[in-house]
C-alpha cells in the first residue's frame, strides 16, 4: 500500500495561491523578513489590490481514506502552508489536523484501525523530510525518524503494523531501507543497505514476508527487486544488462501474491500496464491497444479491480479493469484535465482521486463503481472569480531545426484584447517532466487582466511522448532542446495575433536553465527573462547538488568528471556565456534548495550585473526548490507582475 498519493508538493505549490496582507495607509508593501530583495523597485499597494483575487485560489488533494469509515484525509491550505485536514463526508467541513509553519506532506491513516496517521514534513524547503505519528485520540505528534536525514514516506505492511521507508542517515547519500512500527518509535531498524539515492519501497506481499522495491537509475532505466522483510536479502526480478533499457514506473503485488501488476516501457515506446508471473517471469501486456503512457495504478483491497490512469496527449483518462476478465468497466465521463492520486477505499467500491482542469482548481472526488456515481468531496475557493470564462489550452505543433515535431499548449487572452499580444514562454522543469493543461491559478491574471498569451512548450526530453523522445536531450545533445525554443520563437513570429517583439521566457529548475540559455542564444528575439531556481553552470551544479541525487543527475546531464563532458558542460553553461545576455533578467531562488544550490543564482546575478542591464533578484531564506509559503509566493507574484509591466508590456 502506498504511503502518499502521487500529487506532489510541487504541484500544490503551483495551485495553492495565498494572499499578502498590505495596508492602504502605506504606498508600498514591505518584503517579509526572510526575503532578500535586490534591484526590485518598490511594489505599490495598488498593485496588490489589483491582483488580490488571483492570489486567493485554494486547492485540495486526497491523501488517505479511513480504513473503517467513509472519511478521508486531504491536503489543503487555510493559513500559510498546506496542512492535513479531515473531511467526514462529501462537501463536509475541512477540519484542520496539523498546524505547522512548514508545509506538511500527505497524511496516511494506519490501514486497519485508523486510530492514527503518519505524515511527513521538512524544514524551510530543505527536503530532508521527517516522518511523524499523529494520534487522533489525543492530538499528540511523535517524531518517528532521526530528525536529521532525508526520509521517504514509505509503504504500509498489509497487516498495518509496520512501515518500510528509506533514509540517508547512514552515509548522507544512500537510500537504505528501514522498518518501523509507528506505535513504537524504538522499533526502528535498518533492514538493508544499498548504494545510491534512487531506491524506494513500493508494496508488501499479502503475507508481509516480502517487500517490492525499486531501483531508479534514470527516467529510461529502473529495476524491480524483491526484499525479504525479515533479513533484508534482495533478489533482482527484472534482469540487468540487456540490449534494451527498461523503465518501471510502478509495481504492486496481485492479491494472490503470484504476480505483479507493473507499469513499464519494456518492448514498447510507451509505458504499458502489464502482469508479470513471478514463477515464470512471463509478461502479459494489458494496454497495448492504448498508444499512450500509463502513469498510475491502484489495486482494490479485494484484488478484483485495478484502476489506472493514462496520459493521452497531456489529458488524463481514468480506467478501471476487472482483473479476472481483463475487461474495462464503463465509467462516467470526467471533465478534461488531470487525475492524480487514485486511492481505493477498503469497501472496494469507492475510488478517490484529485481532479484539476483549466477552469477548476484541484479538488477531491470519489467514484462508486457499483452506481457509477461521482461525488465531489471538496470545493476549493477561487477568489470570487468566475472561472468558467478562463482560457482553455490549444495544442500546437511545430517543426524544429532537425525536422522533428515539437508540441506545446497555447493559452490566448480574451477577445477583448485587440492587436498582437505579447507572449510569455514558460518552460517546465525536470527536464523529464511534461506540461499538461491544468488550472493556471495566478497565471490567469496575465491572460485576463494584462492580455498576455501564455505558451507552455514540451521540448525534446519531455516525458509523455515515448522513450525515444525522452532521451533526445541527454548528454551532448543538451542544446538541441534550446534550439527547439529557437524554432518556437520563429513560429510565434509567423502568427498574426502574437507579437514577436514582446516575448518573455521563464521557467523553474531545468526550465530556469532553459530561460538563461535562451537569453544567451536568442537575446535579439526576446524582451526579458525570469529564472526560477535554475541551473547557471552545469559543473558547479553537479558538484554541489545534494549527494543523494548527484549520480542520478549525471545520467541525464553527463558526468562532469569526464574531461570531454566537463568541457562541453562548461561551454554551454549560461554563466560562461553571460556576456551575451542583453535583456533584463529576474532571478528567484530559495536559500535551502537541495537540488539546485543557491550558488547557481548568486553567480549568475553577479555576472549579469556587469552587462549594465536591469537585474532583479529575490531570495527567500526559508524556502527551498521553489516557494511554498503564502507570504513568499505572494511577494514573488507581485514582483513578477511588476516585472512583466516594466520589461514586457512597455
Amino acid at each position: 500500500m502506498r504511503f502518499f498519493s502521487r500529487l506532489t508538493i510541487t504541484f500544490l505549490a503551483v495551485v495553492l495561491l495565498p494572499t499578502f496582507i498590505a495596508t492602504a495607509q502605506t504606498p508600498n508593501i514591505t518584503p517579509g523578513d526572510n526575503l532578500v530583495v535586490e534591484g526590485i523597485p518598490p511594489i505599490p499597494t495598488t498593485l496588490v489590490e489589483n491582483v488580490e483575487r488571483y492570489t486567493n485560489f485554494r486547492a485540495a488533494s486526497l491523501s488517505s481514506w479511513h480504513p473503517q469509515r467513509r472519511e478521508m484525509l486531504i491536503s489543503t491550505r487555510f493559513g500559510d502552508t498546506p496542512q492535513v485536514h479531515l473531511v467526514k463526508f462529501p462537501q463536509g467541513a475541512r477540519k484542520q489536523m496539523t498546524f505547522f509553519p512548514e508545509r506538511v506532506a500527505g497524511g496516511s491513516f494506519q490501514p486497519t484501525q485508523g486510530d492514527y496517521f503518519v505524515f511527513s514534513k521538512d524544514i524551510g524547503g530543505n527536503e530532508f523530510s521527517q516522518n511523524f505519528r499523529y494520534d487522533l485520540a489525543t492530538g499528540e505528534v511523535t517524531l518517528l525518524t532521526d530528525g536529521k536525514s532525508r526520509n521517504s514516506g514509505g509503504a504500509w505492511s498489509t497487516k498495518g503494523d509496520r512501515i518500510v521507508y528509506t533514509s540517508t542517515r547512514r552515509t548522507g547519500k544512500d537510500n537504505d531501507f528501514y522498518i518501523i512500527n509507528p506505535k513504537d518509535p524504538k522499533s526502528d531498524k535498518l533492514i538493508a543497505q544499498v548504494e545510491g539515492g534512487g531506491w524506494g519501497a513500493l508494496d508488501w506481499s499479502v503475507d508481509d514476508t516480502q517487500i517490492l522495491i525499486t531501483e531508479y537509475v534514470s527516467a529510461n532505466e529502473s529495476y524491480l527487486w524483491l526484499m525479504d522483510a525479515s533479513t533484508g536479502e534482495k533478489k533482482l526480478i527484472t534482469p540487468k544488462g540487456g540490449k534494451e533499457q527498461v523503465a518501471y514506473r510502478g509495481a504492486i503485488f496481485s492479491k494472490d501474491g503470484k504476480g505483479l501488476y507493473v507499469i513499464t516501457d519494456k518492448e514498447s515506446e510507451f509505458s504499458r500496464l502489464g502482469y508479470v508471473d513471478l514463477a515464470t517471469q512471463n509478461y502479459t501486456f494489458i494496454t497495448s491497444n492504448i498508444p499512450w503512457d500509463v502513469e498510475d495504478m491502484e489495486l482494490s483491497d479485494d484484488g478484483k479491480n485495478l484502476a489506472f490512469v493514462t496520459n493521452e496527449d497531456g489529458r488524463s483518462v481514468l480506467h478501471i479493469l476487472d482483473t479476472e476478465t481483463r475487461q474495462e468497466k464503463p465509467l462516467p465521463k470526467l471533465p478534461i484535465g488531470q487525475v492524480y492520486g487514485i486511492t481505493w477505499h477498503k469497501n472496494n467500491q469507492d475510488l478517490g482521486f484529485t481532479l484539476v482542469s483549466a477552469r477548476s482548481t484541484a479538488d477531491v472526488y470519489s467514484l462508486n463503481i457499483r452506481s457509477n456515481r461521482v461525488e465531489r468531496w471538496t470545493q476549493s475557493e477561487t477568489g470570487g472569480l468566475n472561472t468558467a470564462n478562463f482560457s482553455d489550452a490549444q495544442l500546437v505543433r511545430w517543426k524544429s531545426f532537425d525536422g522533428k515535431t515539437i508540441s506545446g499548449f497555447l493559452y490566448r487572452p480574451p477577445a477583448k484584447f485587440k492587436g498582437k499580444r505579447p507572449v510569455i514562454i514558460d518552460i517546465h522543469g525536470g527536464p523529464e517532466s511534461q506540461f499538461r493543461p491544468s488550472f493556471l491559478g495566478r497565471n490567469n491574471y496575465y491572460l485576463n487582466e494584462l492580455g498576455v498569451a501564455l505558451f507552455f512548450p514540451n521540448v525534446r526530453g519531455s516525458s509523455g511522448y515515448g522513450k525515444t523522445f525522452l532521451k533526445l536531450d541527454n548528454g551532448f545533445k543538451r542544446e538541441d532542446s534550446v534550439k527547439d525554443i529557437g524554432t518556437l520563437l520563429d513560429w510565434i513570429a509567423q502568427q498574426p495575433d502574437l507579437d514577436k517583439d514582446r516575448i518573455m521566457v521563464t521557467g523553474g529548475s531545468y526550465g530556469g536553465y532553459m530561460s538563461l540559455a535562451v537569453s544567451t542564444n536568442y537575446a535579439d528575439k526576446i524582451r526579458s527573462a525570469i529564472n526560477i531556481v535554475g541551473i547557471s553552470n552545469f559543473v558547479t551544479f553537479l558538484e554541489k547538488t545534494e549527494s543523494y541525487r548527484r549520480d542520478l543527475r549525471r545520467v541525464e546531464y553527463g558526468d562532469e568528471r569526464d574531461r570531454k563532458m566537463r568541457e562541453f558542460l562548461l561551454k554551454i553553461s549560461p554563466l560562461n556565456n553571460a556576456q551575451k545576455i542583453k535583456k533584463p533578467l529576474f532571478v528567484i531562488h530559495g536559500k535551502n534548495d537541495p537540488r539546485v544550490p543557491l550558488n547557481e543564482a548568486e553567480q549568475i546575478v553577479a555576472t549579469v550585473k556587469k552587462n549594465n542591464i536591469p537585474v532583479w533578484y529575490l531570495m527567500a531564506k526559508d524556502e527551498g526548490h521553489g516557494f511554498s509559503k503564502k507570504k513568499n509566493i505572494d511577494f514573488q507574484f507581485y514582483a513578477t507582475v511588476l516585472y512583466i509591466q516594466e520589461h514586457l508590456l512597455k
